[in-house]
């Protein structure tokens, strides 16, 4: 296994009490389609880690493969303008959270941070997400997420 991907497991059962089975794919999980073909599943299931800059701070935003994350949905649940609302840079993302773009894990992150999670996604009985990099997924419900994540759940699709 990927050292980061060993550290995201290591992690999630220090951090969680939580036992991660994280899958590698050489072909890559770095888009919601490639994770989706790698895996055998819907692309809704899978559930993306969009790091989002919303005024000063850095959020991020658990959201359906088959979606893209609605910046005015965001600026309105951090009440900040629309225009303050947008991707991150990546290493902002890297320093911040400790992961890099493509393997953001939605939860054991470096920095405390407000974690949204799609509304959509509650309606799976299993989503995947990475698992610290952009060759690694892991399966997990949904509903476990949001709580492992301490995430939000609001309507987050465009």
């Amino acid at each position: 296994m990927h050292p980061r991907a060993e550290e995201f497991a290591a992690r999630a059962s220090d951090q969680y009490g939580v036992s991660v089975d994280v899958h590698e794919f050489e072909a890559g999980t770095k888009t919601a389609a490639a994770a989706a073909d790698a895996v055998g599943c819907d692309v809704g299931q899978i559930a993306s880690a969009i790091a989002v800059r919303a005024g000063s701070d850095l959020i991020v935003c658990v959201t359906s493969g088959a979606n893209r994350v609605d910046m005015a949905a965001v600026a309105a649940l951090r009440d900040v303008p629309v225009a303050d609302v947008g991707m991150a840079d990546a290493d902002v993302i890297r320093e911040t959270l400790g992961w890099s773009i493509g393997g953001v894990p939605p939860l054991c992150h470096d920095a405390d941070v407000p974690v949204y999670m799609d509304e959509m996604l509650l309606d799976y009985e299993m989503v995947w997400a990475a698992a610290g990099t952009p060759e690694a997924v892991f399966p997990i419900a949904p509903g476990r997420l949001c709580e492992l994540a301490e995430a939000t759940s609001a309507a987050l699709a465009e």
